[in-house]
Parts: C-alpha cells; structure tokens; sequence
C-alpha cells in the first residue's frame, strides 16, 4: 500500500509538472490548425471504420455461401473464404496496389512505408491501403458462391490472386485513379463510381459469370432430359444471417 501511494504520487506530480507545457503548447497551435487537423484525424478514422464494415462483408458471404450449399461442402466454402482474404490482402499489397494508383507515369511494386513514392501522408496510406484491400477481397469472394461446390482449392487460390493483384487494380485505375494519384481514362470521361457496385460488385459479378461458364453447371444438377433437379441448401438460418450480415457492410 505505502509503495502503491508513493507510485501514484509520483505520476500525479510528474503530469502537474508537464501541464503547463502541454497548455502553452495547445495555446500555439491556431484554431483553424487544430479544426484541420481534427478533420484529418476523422477521415483517416471514418476510412478505417468503413474498411472494418466491408472487412465483416467476407463473414456474410461465408455464411450465405455455406448455408445456401450442402453440408458436405460447407468446410470448402468456409476455407475459400478465408484464403481468398488472405492470399488476396498479400496480393494486393504487393502488386494491386500500385497496380491501381500509381498513375500512368511509374509503377512500383509493394507498399512504400513512407508513402514518399504516392506523396502522400504516410498514416493515410496505410488506412487507405486498408479500406482497398477488404475491397479488392470482397470481389474475389463474390466469385466463391458463383462457383460453389465446382472448383478445387488450389485453384480458386491461384484466382483470386489474378483478381486482386491484376484484374481488380485495373479496373480500379480506369475508375478511382484520382482518389490517390493521377486519374484513370473511364474517370476523365466523367465516370463516377460512388461505393463500388462497378469498381467491386461489377468486377465480381463479371468474373463470376466467366468462372460459371466455363465450369458449367454442379454435378448432378440437370438429367439426361434437360429437367432440373434442386439442389437445396443445408441451413437457411445461416444464409438470412449472412443476408444481414452483407446488407450492414
């Protein structure tokens, strides 16, 4: 106890001493500077909130992917989703990135720490780095239900890499150049994609129909007739809770 109250004496009086530098240091900052600055920190706050809202998209997915499949294929499904995320986010910081925003003019592969290659304010780039990775991740999971129970795992892997690291940047260059460095041909003719249902869902869908296409139809879905046989879904309490889940993101 004696210890304990000598302890919290000794912090006490160590912050009353750095108080007046503290306050003499606030009062040299100008208002304007300080509402700024309170801007900057906001943005950079909001942008890492959105990116935790699209982050939670990729739990929707998964659970209206696995309860809209069969049982047998849920493990599968829950897998894809995991890795897509997480081979897609390496890809993207190594390649998209830079792939996506670094103008017409330079490229330049991995992330650079201090942002000195995008002129850009380093603590923004690492959360807008963020917010475009859980993106380029939410397209390549829109292919993982398209394809449900018709793809091997290696490779839906090697796919989503091609698709965050090149297909996903490219389009994103053509349409949202301009929020980072320079500006793409689709955004100097005017284009405007406000949240993505090009840039992301567009993209997703499109190489989701490619991939639906070229495998074809799940084993067993059609007779030798042309009659359709349904293929239920194991858990649509798990499906509805996705639903929500990807309405909220």
């Amino acid at each position: 106890m004696k210890y304990c109250r000598w302890f919290l004496g000794t912090i006490g009086g160590l912050s009353l001493l750095a108080l007046p530098s503290f306050v003499y240091g606030q009062d040299e900052v100008p208002l304007p500077k300080q509402i700024s600055d309170l801007a900057t920190q906001v943005d950079w706050l909001w942008t890492v909130v959105a990116a935790c809202l699209v982050f939670f998209m990729q739990a929707g997915f998964s659970l209206v992917e696995g309860g809209f499949t069969r049982a047998k294929n849920v493990v599968n499904i829950m897998m894809k989703n995991v890795a897509d995320l997480s081979i897609g986010a390496i890809g993207f910081w190594a390649i998209g990135f830079g792939l996506m925003f670094s103008g017409s003019e330079a490229y330049e592969f991995f992330v650079d720490p201090d942002a000195n290659s995008f002129g850009q304010d380093a603590n923004w780039m690492y959360a807008f780095l963020l917010f475009q990775t859980v993106f380029a991740a939410t397209a390549a999971t829109i292919v993982s239900g398209a394809v449900a129970e018709r793809t091997k795992f290696g490779a839906y892997l090697i796919f989503s890499v091609v698709i965050t690291a090149v297909i996903y940047p490219v389009q994103g260059a053509w349409s949202w150049g301009g929020l980072w460095n320079g500006g793409g041909w689709l955004e100097n003719l005017g284009f405007v994609d406000f949240a993505g249902s090009t840039v992301v869902h567009s993209v997703g869908g499109w190489a989701a129909l490619a991939g639906v296409i070229v495998l074809g139809p799940r084993r067993g879905k059609y007779n030798a007739d042309g009659t359709m046989n349904p293929i239920v879904g194991h858990n649509m309490a798990m499906g509805a809770l996705g639903v929500f889940i990807l309405w909220l993101g």
